[in-house]
């Protein structure tokens, strides 16, 4: 067992290694990966430091890394998001170290970052880019032994896209959260589903009947209206790209700004990436009884200092949901801290869309390794075969089959002279 670790109880690894082989189940295109990773070992002396959510789907891709021959370093990228169980088990049964503690502080968050960061990586996997961010404010001595990075998130490909722009990024990173295998099916899929599951555990309201306003209509948050519109939910969509609107409206929502929604909505669910989605001005006029959630990576989309000062008292009501009481008697509801809900109050994503995320993951670090004396510093989307490779092997394992064109149909999209 590996010394180098904080987490909460090394104890419960037992626990953690049941849930472990129970999110493997529905995780076939990592089993494949892995099978050819031992195999091959193509991550063989390669250090890695991954700042991930630690959930059971996450330890199953720091299995196929490790078979891989990386040697890895997890740590929380999420105060609220770590499973305690699987860092445990990760300790125990994979020898790994692992820094991550749910509900930790913010000091210890960044010391748990630092010393993923003291494993001296030559790649980084962050979610968030708080792990990149972090090694090129405080730790740049290491730069130059990184070879490259990954990112899992929007948030995070922002993040690092605004670095690049400036001229600070200091090495290549893939942009995981743009693959297709990833956006389409984790951020929509994945994240719709397990937002309005960490609501539920939280609140335990009916969502039939209720007025759902959700901020943003990217991916994640299409997902997030589909799943509240199936539930029974009412939902309004707000926006600021009028392409997104537009398409919102086509889907059949009504769309219109937040500060008109706000008097209307009973539960507000944010995931833009960007700040004060729901502000001040909004709580001023939210009925009593509104409850807010956010299923965006940081806990910047709902103004919860705005919140806290409207506010004359506040109390914890529920596990992971708290009551603001405002001088006017109203009582508004934060659900999950306003940390990224599915998390927070819940399992996070379905391993089953996490396959294929995690699948970009390891294949996108071996293309890196490949490859990465030929790149720029600057962020890159995941190669078209990885992502094709990836569809065809998730395909295959649900049993599904598809087409294949024959040559003549092949010839005829290679061909410009034929017409009617």
């Amino acid at each position: 067992m590996s010394t180098n670790y904080d987490i909460r109880d090394i104890r419960l690894a037992e626990k953690g290694r049941f849930r472990m082989q129970w999110a493997a189940r529905e995780m076939p295109v990592l089993d494949l990966i892995e099978a050819r990773f031992a195999k091959e070992q193509p991550l063989k002396g390669i250090r890695i430091s991954a700042c991930l959510h630690v959930t059971s789907e996450t330890a199953n891709l720091m299995r196929v890394l490790q078979a891989g021959g990386a040697d890895v370093v997890l740590t929380a990228s999420n105060p609220l998001s770590t499973q305690d169980d699987i860092a445990a088990t990760l300790v125990a049964h994979y020898e790994m170290p692992v820094y991550a503690i749910k509900g930790e502080d913010n000091a210890t968050y960044y010391r748990h970052i630092k010393a993923a960061l003291d494993h001296k990586p030559h790649i980084t996997m962050d979610d968030g880019a708080d792990l990149v961010s972090t090694l090129h404010k405080e730790r740049r001595e290491l730069l130059d032994g990184v070879i490259g990075g990954t990112e899992e998130t929007t948030t995070g490909v922002i993040r690092l896209r605004a670095m690049a722009h400036d001229g600070a990024l200091m090495f290549p990173v893939i942009a995981v959260n743009d693959a297709l295998t990833k956006h389409l099916f984790d951020n929509r899929y994945g994240t719709g589903q397990s937002t309005m599951d960490g609501i539920i555990r939280a609140t335990n309201v009916l969502i039939a009947g209720k007025t759902v306003v959700v901020a943003g209509y990217g991916w994640c948050s299409r997902g997030i209206a589909m799943r509240a519109k199936g539930l029974g939910g009412n939902v309004i969509v707000t926006e600021v790209d009028p392409l997104k609107a537009l398409e919102a409206v086509m889907d059949g929502f009504r769309v219109m700004p937040m500060i008109e929604a706000a008097p209307q909505g009973d539960i507000f669910i944010t995931s833009t990436g960007d700040i004060n989605v729901l502000d001040r001005q909004h709580f001023e006029v939210m009925k009593s009884g509104a409850i807010m959630a956010n299923s965006g990576h940081f806990n910047v989309e709902i103004n919860i200092p705005a919140l806290e000062k409207l506010a004359v008292e506040v109390r914890r009501v529920r596990d992971f949901l708290d009551e603001y009481i405002l001088a006017d008697g109203r009582r508004l509801y934060l659900a999950g801290e306003g940390r990224l809900v599915n998390l927070a109050a819940a399992e996070g994503h379905p391993s089953a869309v996490m396959d294929m995320s995690f699948a970009n993951q390891a294949l996108a670090a071996e293309y890196m390794i490949k490859n990465h004396a030929s790149l720029q510093r600057t962020v890159y989307s995941v190669p078209e075969e990885i992502d094709k490779e990836i569809a065809r092997l998730k395909l295959a394992a649900m049993g599904v089959k598809i087409d294949v064109l024959t040559p003549e149909q092949e010839a005829y999209l290679n061909e410009w002279r034929m017409g009617t």
